[in-house]
């Protein structure tokens, strides 16, 4: 099913909702809608009731129902990079968050030039807040969310920090209300619903919010309460194949060795989140606000499909980590019920990178970016069945988790280009999957001997996205430098705004001149120079964009 054509139905609703309008106050027309994110980590394709998956989501059903289905909705493989184009409406490529995610040793975080989405809707009247897991920076305050927008920060600046007490990461106690340390009990998914619904039942009545809910939930390491487990100890778990080596690989080897299935637990904590996510729909509903309120729902990735993480992502091919549909493809569902008739399934392609320039579109606010957004809105699309095409390939890639493996995917509406590049000490290895993505969504035909023009056109734009990234990003480090130290509360740890210079230093090159050259000397192999286009290095020029 497409897109569905204004119907009577519709017709009818409009009619209505112009008879209230011409009864009411100017102030209540022009009301903003509120915003509700909720992200969920790691979740499978399949994993969904209303993808007929074998886990009970029926709070996401209702939203499915209630709401239209993002069916093409991309994101990147692993988790940072999703965060931070969510927050920028920006290529995390240009960000420096792309190959691998924000780990806990790490000084990276985005610039603090960048222009997050919650400072928008802040300076549009917006009450703002995030409840759940950050991961887009720690060791500064310039990267806290504190200071990127958000009013109000209950939860977690890194990722697997469990699921119970003590909520630590490497040690490291995670877990505060706006950078002071708190030590509430309970079961963490359940937390960040009882704290959402707080924070809504309290909100000032004459301001509309945003409020972003990131879960941690369904992440490794998994656990569940005793009842859920139970419910689900006896689920299948012989899952389908993933048809990607990586993830195939670690079930055959954990068979091997006997161990035994993750899926029971990922199931139960998946029913967990989806019962989050009802507790917070009944107070929107409580509260009478539901139909003016925005309600976004998508994973950060594909599920983790591999042997401990226990996600199901078929008939999509493989999954978190990997470029393949199962990667990038994720559940995703929106719900407007004053502006979006129910029961549509939206059907084109929209990123990650779109979310920022739709939610302000709809809301009818300015957005306050420095640079320009790489993302486009999607409102028109959504609202009246526009056609929105894209104006480039989509480019996404991965170094998770092994270091100097990358997973890459350059696609647009029609053709689909995955690319594996192992880098050896002395060799390169790159194998192309080439896939008619239009008609082959579960990408079973790789056509890249077929047509060596569209891969060659495809490695291209993969080499030219590659080049913009910056020369100290993330990459695939699972380890700390030798002799690192974990503190003893990470809530403690940013260095504090007073402490720390007014500007970005140039690192060593002494000059910003000389940086430029420096940077200019590097050509294809990634940026010194800030958010710098590589269309002007045969001149020495950076364009920024």
């Amino acid at each position: 099913m497409t897109h569905k054509k204004l119907t009577v139905t519709r017709l009818l609703k409009a009619l209505l909702m112009m008879c209230v309008i011409l009864g009411v106050p100017a102030s209540a027309q022009s009301q903003k809608p509120n915003i509700l994110i909720m992200v969920a980590d790691d979740l499978g394709w399949a994993d969904v009731g209303y993808h007929g998956g074998d886990i009970d989501t029926p709070s996401l059903d209702r939203l499915a129902q209630q709401g239209v289905r993002l069916n093409r909705f991309y994101t990147t493989p692993i988790c940072s990079p999703t965060r931070a184009a969510l927050m920028t409406g920006r290529d995390p490529i240009r960000l420096g968050v792309t190959y691998g995610v924000i780990f806990p040793w790490d000084n990276i975080g985005v610039h603090p030039d960048e222009h997050f989405m919650p400072e928008t809707f802040q300076a549009a009247g917006y009450q703002t807040a995030i409840i759940g897991k950050w991961h887009l920076g720690h060791a500064q305050m310039t990267y806290h969310p504190n200071n990127r927008g958000f009013e109000h920060f209950y939860g977690h600046l890194h990722t697997e920090v469990g699921f119970y007490p003590p909520f630590s990461n490497q040690g490291g106690k995670d877990f505060q209300r706006n950078g002071v340390s708190i030590d509430d009990q309970g079961y963490e998914t359940y937390l960040l619903a009882d704290e959402v619904s707080r924070y809504i039942r309290e909100r000032d009545r004459d301001r509309p919010f945003l409020v972003y809910m990131p879960f941690i939930a369904p992440h490794t390491p998994l656990d569940a309460p005793v009842e859920l487990q139970d419910k689900y100890k006896d689920i299948e778990t012989d899952l389908p194949m993933a048809r990607s080596r990586q993830t195939d690989d670690t079930r055959l080897i954990s068979r091997v060795m006997l161990q035994p299935s993750a899926r029971p637990m990922y199931a139960a904590v998946v029913d967990a989140m989806d019962q989050a996510i009802g507790r917070v729909l009944d107070t929107l509903d409580q509260e009478g606000i539901s139909d003016n309120t925005i309600v976004l729902f998508f994973s950060d990735n594909g599920g983790a499909a591999y042997s401990y993480g226990g996600a199901n992502n078929a008939p999509l091919r493989g999954g978190k980590g990997e470029t393949f549909e199962g990667g990038i493809r994720v559940t995703s569902l929106m719900r407007w019920p004053a502006m979006l008739e129910p029961g549509q399934i939206f059907e084109q392609i929209m990123s990650v990178m779109d979310v920022f320039p739709t939610l302000v579109d709809a809301a009818d606010v300015r957005p306050g970016n420095n640079f320009a957004l790489d993302g486009r809105s999607m409102w028109t699309a959504l609202k009246s069945g526009d056609q929105v095409p894209l104006e480039g390939p989509l480019i996404f890639g991965s170094e998770i988790p092994i270091y100097g493996n990358f997973n890459f995917a350059a696609f647009n509406e029609e053709w689909k280009l995955v690319q594996e590049v192992q880098q050896e000490q002395i060799a390169i290895t790159v194998t192309n999957y080439l896939f008619k993505i239009s008609s082959d969504p579960y990408e079973h035909n790789n056509l890249a001997a077929v047509y060596p023009d569209i891969v060659e056109n495809l490695s291209k734009a993969i080499l030219n996205w590659r080049a913009l990234y910056p020369i100290n990003g993330t990459r695939s480090q699972l380890v700390p430098p030798p002799g690192w130290r974990a503190p003893h509360d990470w809530a403690s740890y940013p260095i504090p705004l007073e402490e720390l210079q007014d500007h970005g230093t140039t690192g060593m090159a002494p000059t910003p001149t000389i940086l430029r050259v420096l940077d200019w000397q590097h050509g294809a192999r990634g940026r010194l120079e800030y958010n710098c286009s590589q269309r002007w290095w045969s001149y020495g020029v950076c364009i920024r964009e």
